[in-house]
């Protein structure tokens, strides 16, 4: 290795290593990936709001009612509430948390589907994951139901759009209507 890899290898573990104690709370002293111990923290009330976009031609928007296969919208929120509930099966570090509710709604804008999230529950870490989980399914969802009819459907911007509770507080994305053309 030469002197400048050398140093290169060596900053980046120091960097990597100053980001972990910083902000990354996924990782032990050794740098491995490790569940977060929340015994400690307290039973608290915790929300969280999520959304993505399914983008798709208005061919395929004025087929969904006609979808052999079922109401698309409808079976996505049913895929997404059910997805939100088994987050940890799906993500290694999620604690599998007891959901107080979860729900999924879609708006059909010009251009394709928003899909929303939303998931409480009252427990020791936070619903970010699973509102984000249910947004993501949901909208995969979509997209097999309407894939047959155009493979070039894409899922865009799953995003965390608010959170409450915990020690970290409230959060809030700033709005955004790229995809909401009505």
């Amino acid at each position: 290795m030469s002197k400048t890899s050398a140093i290169k290898s060596s900053l980046a573990k120091t960097t990597m290593a100053k980001t972990r104690a910083n902000k990354l709370s996924h990782y032990d002293s050794a740098g491995r990936a490790t569940m977060v111990d929340v015994s400690a923290k307290a039973l608290t009330r915790r929300e969280a709001e999520a959304s993505a976009f399914v983008e798709m031609s208005a061919e395929v928007l004025r087929a969904l009612p006609e979808n052999p296969k079922g109401n698309p919208l409808e079976v996505a929120r049913f895929a997404g509430i059910s997805a939100a509930k088994r987050t940890s099966e799906l993500i290694p570090m999620c604690h599998p948390l007891p959901l107080s509710y979860v729900d999924v709604t879609t708006q059909v804008c010009e251009n394709g589907v928003k899909v929303f999230s939303q998931a409480a529950t009252t427990a020791p870490t936070g619903v970010e994951m699973e509102a984000l989980v249910a947004a993501a399914v949901a909208a995969l969802t979509i997209y097999d139901m309407c894939k047959a009819l155009d493979k070039s459907i894409a899922i865009r911007d799953i995003v965390l759009e608010r959170k409450s509770g915990g020690k970290s507080g409230n959060y809030r994305r700033k709005p955004s209507t790229n995809h909401l053309k009505k």
